[in-house]
């Protein structure tokens, strides 16, 4: 497999690693239905105001494994600093993160190694994120596919590339280079493990250009049972004849019997069908509504398609809209123009909705303006589902813009003929918070014991810590694989693991893993009883 290097690669391969586990701290939680409330509404969705790779960093206890979808736009890294979103590396957060992780050396990187740097330890986190069976999409322009496809085979395995979609992005782009106006952007796809059989096609409606009328070469007769056809008119007894229109003749093979609006008998219909019997009998098991107006033009509505292979290219023939309207649609919720090339609401839900069901995880650590949040907002109105979103923005906009149009797309926005209905919808702001370690590898004692305990559980089981604490079992975690997890921890004083202070052990299990700052059993007791323990901070492990 090709290999990707780039000046500094060396510093950022297992940055993530170092990377200091942030606790995020809630600061308001927001319902469409009763906007005074800003208590914590434990909807799942989630809006974080942070660097992004601290960020994940912090979503790892709760989410590893559990992302179904992750769709990102990040920088593309033009060097065009006149966007609002700006999109250079030389951007000073980013200056300043290099500057700190690979040194001195980062000052004479070039824009792509700076790039490169940026990316890595991001994508390894969004890796560890996603589900077995989830898949990631990344936005791109032609600056860094190259460098990015590259990337990706070594983070998600070159085996696990699903494809690349071409995305027609603008009729009319902006003259950003001399040589070429570029129509197009990139969409790349990985998923987490190699699933052939994952997409499940988009809806599709039917129209007057039918598949089950459209002409073909031979005709061919399809017969239909009773009460398989919805018949417009009255109840009534159509001879056997050529009926349709010239575009579509239709011949009935016998007599059509129209009661209650339907087929009262079997009828048979002779055309240039593609469909053959076999096809036509699944469709009506299927729940497929066969439809014949008045003329006898038949036509079908499904309620499920079968699974599809996407077409590559992303344009308007698969429902999906330019920058252009993205910029318009935007306008409308804000009044005012806040971004100047976004990405269409209509992208996110084309990409998002081949994989993902009404109960899933979507994930986008370069949220922007939200557009993924209105995706999912968007497709959970349509089929009545329950898909989450976590967005992560690290401009000072995540509330005033990214956190807004959520707000305003949950609650209707736009006026006059213009008027969008509201979704509904809530979600929780929160911003990154303290390290949980302190710079001397200690314990930071302002934070939360319920963070603390939730990152030792999930180092040790890789679990989301989901029992509540009570008063009986303070010190206990939880039971996982059977192994008792117990935190005997103390803000105020120093805790001794002894005889006298076994009882904090709660719930019988086969092993115990018991953290304490001292330990005066003797090994021998330990090893029998199936007890190890660990010694706070020191044991303590880090991702």
């Amino acid at each position: 497999m090709p290999t990707l290097n780039w000046i500094g690669k060396d510093k950022v391969v297992t940055h993530h690693q170092e990377v200091p586990y942030k606790v995020l701290e809630h600061q308001y939680g927001f319902r469409s239905n009763d906007k005074d409330n800003k208590s914590e509404t434990k909807s799942g969705n989630m809006i974080i105001h942070g660097d992004n790779l601290e960020a994940l960093k912090s979503l790892l206890p709760k989410c590893e494994n559990k992302i179904k979808c992750i769709y990102i736009d990040p920088p593309y890294n033009t060097g065009n600093e006149k966007w609002v979103y700006n999109d250079n590396v030389n951007d000073p957060k980013i200056k300043k993160w290099l500057g700190e992780v690979v040194g001195a050396q980062g000052e004479d990187l070039s824009r792509h190694d700076k790039w490169l740097c940026m990316m890595y330890p991001r994508l390894t986190l969004l890796q560890k994120l996603l589900a077995d069976d989830g898949v990631i999409f990344i936005s791109i322009d032609d600056n860094e596919l190259a460098n990015l496809k590259l990337l990706c085979d070594e983070v998600f395995g070159i085996n696990n590339f699903v494809g690349q979609w071409m995305w027609f992005k603008s009729k009319t782009p902006p003259n950003l280079s001399y040589k070429i106006k570029k129509n197009l952007e990139y969409v790349l796809c990985y998923e987490k493990k190699r699933n052939n059989n994952r997409y499940r096609g988009v809806q599709k409606v039917s129209s007057s250009d039918d598949p089950m009328t459209k002409p073909q070469n031979s005709f061919k007769v399809l017969t239909f049972p009773p009460h398989s056809i919805n018949v417009k008119g009255e109840d009534r007894v159509i001879p056997e004849g050529v009926y349709g229109t010239s575009k579509f003749p239709n011949k009935l093979l016998n007599q059509l019997v129209v009661k209650n609006g339907t087929n009262e008998n079997e009828v048979s219909f002779e055309n240039r069908f593609i469909w053959l019997q076999e096809k036509l009998n699944t469709e009506i098991q299927n729940g497929t509504v066969i439809n014949c107006s008045k003329s006898l033009v038949l036509s079908y509505k499904k309620s499920n398609y079968d699974p599809e292979v996407p077409p590559n290219l992303i344009d308007i023939s698969v429902g999906v809209n330019t920058t252009e309207e993205a910029g318009k649609a935007l306008f409308n919720i804000f009044g005012k123009t806040v971004f100047d090339y976004p990405k269409d609401v209509s992208l996110v839900e084309y990409l998002i909705n081949f994989i993902c069901k009404d109960d899933s995880i979507i994930l986008d650590s370069f949220a922007g303006s939200g557009t993924t949040a209105h995706a999912v907002l968007n497709l959970n109105k349509k089929d009545g589902g329950n898909r989450k979103f976590i967005l992560v923005e690290m401009e000072d906009y995540a509330e005033s813009i990214t956190a807004e149009r959520v707000r305003r797309v949950t609650q209707g926005y736009g006026e006059g003929a213009k008027a969008v209905e509201g979704t509904e919808g809530e979600f929780d702001f929160y911003e990154l918070g303290e390290k949980l370690f302190k710079d001397d590898n200690h314990l930071n004692e302002n934070v939360d014991d319920e963070k603390i305990r939730e990152f030792i559980y999930y180092s040790e089981t890789k679990e989301a810590l989901t029992r509540e604490r009570t008063e009986e079992a303070k010190y206990l975690l939880d039971t996982y694989n059977s192994t008792g997890y117990y935190f005997y921890y103390e803000k105020n004083r120093l805790t001794t693991l002894s005889y006298d202070t076994l009882n904090i052990v709660t719930e019988k299990a086969e092993q115990y893993v018991i953290y304490a700052d001292i330990c005066t059993l003797p090994q021998e007791m330990m090893a029998k009883n199936g007890i190890v323990f660990k010694k706070i901070p020191r044991d303590i492990k880090k991702f």
